[in-house]
Parts: structure tokens; sequence; C-alpha cells
């Protein structure tokens, strides 16, 4: 059927993939390929265990929670893999993992990568792909990323735990505004019986901003699915997070220092998993070789095709100086994702009140403009920011700037 230069370019980078991304146990076997004037053929693992529909669909459309959650982890463990090399799949839903074979506890494999991609670290793409249901609101917008298929993965984790689809209608357009506009039902049988950790899990995976959602390695740490006897894989967004610290203002790392004092015990599983997967030297500090050597020890060709280790480069001034952990969770927290928490405004007050007592000093409109790279015609908001008694910010400007602003509005052009 290759009867369009898309549709062998397509099949091409199909291959390409296959062959880039190897070594995960829950990822499909490549074994070769072969191209005649007519055909592609693509030698894969034998899969008899059918697929993961089929098998939700026998079981009458629900699962157990602790079912839900061994396929779960499997589902996360290969996306996390695939994310780090700088693969996204931009096609997950439950046709695309197969069992190795019919017993009950067999593993599962991801399958069919005709629809991914190599994306940078700081890409976007904009092609709307993948099956209506599961699709995420930032691909209908033309713009996103690897958290696209968190949220795909959100969508199987509600059909798991309650056997019906979160955003359903008669035609894809349907389809389509419900995933914009809707939101998932919560209240009706059986989310009233099951964990509030299950629901808490799937709403940080179903959240409309692609900003808020958890990363798939987040969600291996999260206390649905926490093991302490688990190996956490490294995270990509920790690289992203860290090179965007080391090159931000004074002013801003010290408002960052002041927020990782008031994170709570949930976020530091994580973090502790990933400062150690840097290997820390004897004194307890990295530096850039740390970071280098931890992507070079998980790297396949993969992620030499999506140039993720380009992001080492940026991260130069690190060759300079040390990080200790207490540094490292200031530069690898999340703001939109800690946003996203009910206990939020908790965590703004009280890092704001270290960032008074450390951090806060006077500030005139044009440098905190400077500072967020805006220019005058955002001096009347920004003044709203700053307190009149002693001209330094106050806790609306705090979390402002603590926001710094987005991409979208300071940067139209950074879409492919």
């Amino acid at each position: 059927m290759m009867t369009t230069a898309i549709a062998i370019e397509d099949v091409r980078r199909e291959v390409k993939i296959l062959k880039a991304l190897s070594g995960h146990k829950h990822l499909i076997k490549f074994h070769d390929a072969f191209e005649d004037a007519n055909n592609v053929y693509i030698v894969m693992e034998l899969c008899e265990g059918g697929e993961l529909l089929d098998r939700i669909l026998s079981r009458g459309g629900k699962y157990p929670e602790e079912d839900a959650k061994a396929i779960v982890l499997q589902i996360l463990s290969v996306v996390a893999f695939c994310h780090l090399q700088g693969v996204v799949h931009r096609d997950l839903k439950p046709e695309n993992f197969l069992f190795t074979s019919k017993s009950e506890d067999a593993d599962m494999k991801l399958i069919d990568f005709g629809l991914s991609d190599f994306i940078r670290t700081d890409e976007r793409l904009n092609d709307i792909v993948g099956s209506a249901y599961y699709v995420a609101p930032e691909v209908l917008h033309r713009s996103y990323s690897v958290e696209a298929d968190i949220w795909s993965i959100g969508v199987i984790t509600y059909i798991l735990l309650c056997g019906s689809r979160p955003f359903w209608a008669r035609t894809e357009s349907g389809i389509f505004r419900s995933v914009l506009r809707a939101d998932p039902n919560f209240e009706d049988l059986p989310w009233p019986s099951v964990s509030a950790e299950a629901k808490d899990f799937v709403k940080r995976l179903l959240n409309k901003d692609y900003r808020k959602r958890m990363t798939a390695v987040q969600a291996l740490t999260h206390p649905w699915l926490r093991d302490e006897n688990r190996a956490i894989p490294l995270d990509i967004l920790v690289y992203k997070l860290v090179k965007s610290y080391i090159h931000a203002t004074p002013f801003r790392r010290a408002a960052l220092k002041a927020l990782s004092k008031a994170l709570t015990e949930d976020e530091f599983p994580y973090l502790r998993a990933q400062f150690k997967l840097l290997e820390p030297n004897r004194d307890g500090h990295v530096l850039l070789d740390n970071f280098k050597m931890a992507l070079i020890r998980h790297a396949t060709d993969a992620m030499r095709e999506s140039k993720v280790l380009d992001i080492i480069h940026a991260m130069e001034p690190l060759a300079y100086r040390k990080m200790d952990f207490e540094e490292f969770c200031a530069a690898a927290v999340s703001i939109y994702q800690l946003e996203s928490l009910e206990k939020w405004e908790d965590i703004a007050s009280n890092a704001f009140e270290h960032f008074e007592r450390e951090g806060n000093r006077v500030i005139s409109v044009e440098e905190l403009a400077r500072e967020l790279n805006l220019g005058p015609s955002a001096y009347s908001v920004l003044r709203d920011w700053i307190r009149n008694s002693d001209g330094k910010l106050n806790l609306l400007g705090y979390t402002k700037f603590l926001h710094g602003v987005t991409p979208r509005s300071s940067n139209p052009r950074q879409h492919r």
C-alpha cells in the first residue's frame, strides 16, 4: 500500500525509530526490515496474548485497582523510556499494547510506532495525529510535545478503573469538543469506591494544561503507584528545568530556592530518586559531568537522533559550579505542577515567608519588567506586584514572578 511519498517516508521513519529504540522490556523487539519494489517487511517479535483492549473487554470493562496498577506501571515505564530518548509515540491506546502470551501475568509490549516522531527537548509539534478518544487538548491546538502521550495514559487509566471513556460523543468533532471543554466524570459508579489516590492520579494526568500534568517518571512516584523497592528511571524534565534554572537571574533563583524550602514530603521521593541517578560526588554535589554521564548511561541511538544530548551544551554554565541536593530541588521543581495541587496556596504562602527572609529585595517596575522580558506596556500590571510600603514584591508578585511569562506570549514563533 506504500503508494505515496508520504506513506513511504512514514514507514521508513517507523523503522528508524524501532531500530533506534531498543533494550526496554516493554517495547516490541525489532529484528529487521526489508523492502522490495512493492512492499516493506518489518520483522518483530511475536506476541501471542492479544491486545490490552481485548482483555479489558473480556473482563466486562473494568479492572480491580491492583490489576489496573500492574498495567499502568508497564505503560509508564516504557513511555518514560521513549520520552527520555526523545521519542513521542502519539498513538497510545489499548489496541497498541500486546501481551506476550495468553497467561494472566504475561508482560505487555508497546507496538505501532507509525505515528511516532523524534522530538528535541524544547520543540513543539503541530500536526494532528492519533485516535480521537485518546487525543490531548494541546494536539487539537496544534502545539504539543511528549505531554500529549501522558494525557493518553490518563484516558487509558480512566478506562481501566471504571470501564467507560472519559470523553465521549457520537462524532469525531463531538469527541474533540468534549476533550477541549468537558471534565471527566468521577461521580458515577464505580468511582465512589475507587481509592482517593487512584482518582488523584488520573486527574493529574488528565489536566487540560499540559504543564501541570505529571511526567511518566513522576507518575511512577505518585502515592498510588509508589514502591520504595522499584527503580525509578531518569526524567528528561529535570534537565529542562535545571537548564532554565542555571540560565535564570539571581533574583529568580532566590525565588525558586524559597519555593523549594516550602515543598511537602510528597515531592521528595521523586526529587531524591532523580538526584541519586545523577550519582552525586562524595561531598553530595553534582556538576555538569554528572548530568552528562547519567544521560549517556541511558542512551540508545534514538537519543542521538532526537538531539536530546544537545541539552547538555545548554547546561555548560554548570561545568564551573557545583549543585547540592537543596539547590537541585530549587532547580528541578515545576511551578506549574505545584500549582495544580490542592495545597498550592499553603505552599505558596510558606515559600513567600522564606523569600521574605532570604531573597526579597527592593525592585523597580522597570527592573521587574526586564527580569520577565517585558516591555513598558506591562508596567501598569507589574505595579500591583510591588508593595508601596517598601518597594519589594508582595505575595501576588512573588507567585506571578515565579511563573515567569509563558513562552506562548513572549515568543510566538516557537513552533516548528
